[in-house]
């Protein structure tokens, strides 16, 4: 059974950084790619951040990019998520998610699997 955990959520202030961490089992992790979704309050589900199984490749929507740093750590079935600069309109439960292949097709909202998600909260 496809188990993603996800940590690390909290709250914090506009300006500062969080991590996030995505623990993995009951799967290969390296044989797919991994990401990262997120859903603010009363808006619908948007795609973060994606990397692929070998993690040499990642990609970021443009509302993180420059900000957010996806990786992962195939040794301990680990998925992270470091955002930095955060703002207010990062505030959203974050997601972890798995996708079908090892690498990226055309749809990042296209995954099979989802975490139960974390809170994360940008507020002075």
């Amino acid at each position: 059974e496809v188990q993603l955990v996800e940590s690390g959520g909290g709250l914090v202030q506009p300006g500062g950084s969080l991590g996030l961490s995505c623990a993995a089992s009951g799967f290969t992790f390296d044989n797919y790619a991994m990401g990262w979704v997120r859903q603010a309050p009363g808006k619908g589900l948007e795609w973060v951040s994606r990397i692929t199984g070998g993690g040499l490749l990642t990609e970021d929507a443009s509302s993180v990019s420059g900000r957010f740093t996806i990786s992962r750590d195939n040794a301990k079935n680990t998925l992270y998520l470091q955002m930095n600069y955060l703002k207010p309109e990062d505030t959203a439960v974050y997601y972890c998610v798995k996708y079908k292949i090892f690498m990226m097709d055309d749809d990042p909202l296209r995954y099979t699997n989802r975490g139960q998600g974390t809170q994360v909260t940008v507020s002075s």
